[in-house]
């Protein structure tokens, strides 16, 4: 599973001209999926997630999780992040999961997430031609892997 999760102060995800997924302060995170992730690269992966210490404590240190300034979760899935970009001018595709399962690990990540002690947890949707807006604050940007290739 691989994930770029940014610092926002607002983002949303906006399906056919309406607004399915928002939040305010928190993080939020596009994810892909491998064939062979699981349940417990998923808890990895959500661990990492709402535990990193990204916000500014009172000394404006990064020091605090989401978790700890009680911030909200936009998950959105995005299998681009497995495009291999190396050959050619057109990536490829094939080395993130089918869809048929990454459509199911996606529904998993998100109903662990939901499960958490998160103040609010929105999505994406699978497969939907997506507009995902954002304010990245910081900005801070981090990239993230099960593998733990970077």
């Amino acid at each position: 599973m691989r994930a770029v999760l940014q610092r926002v102060t607002e983002a949303s995800v906006t399906v056919d001209g309406q607004v399915i997924g928002e939040i305010g302060k928190g993080v939020m995170v596009l994810f892909g999926m491998l064939g062979t992730d699981d349940e417990k690269t998923m808890e990895y992966m959500l661990d990492k997630v709402v535990n990193l210490r990204i916000f500014e404590d009172e000394n404006g240190k990064m020091n605090l999780s989401l978790l700890d300034i009680q911030g909200e979760l936009l998950i959105v899935p995005n299998f681009t992040l497995y495009g291999d970009a190396r050959k050619g001018r057109r990536p490829g595709y094939s080395g993130g999961a089918a869809p048929e399962v990454a459509a199911g690990l996606f529904e998993r990540l998100c109903e662990k997430a939901k499960k958490m002690p998160i103040k609010k947890v929105a999505m994406g949707q699978f497969q939907a031609d997506m507009k995902v807006a954002l304010v990245n604050d910081g900005p801070v940007t981090l990239l993230l892997d099960s593998e733990k290739l970077f």
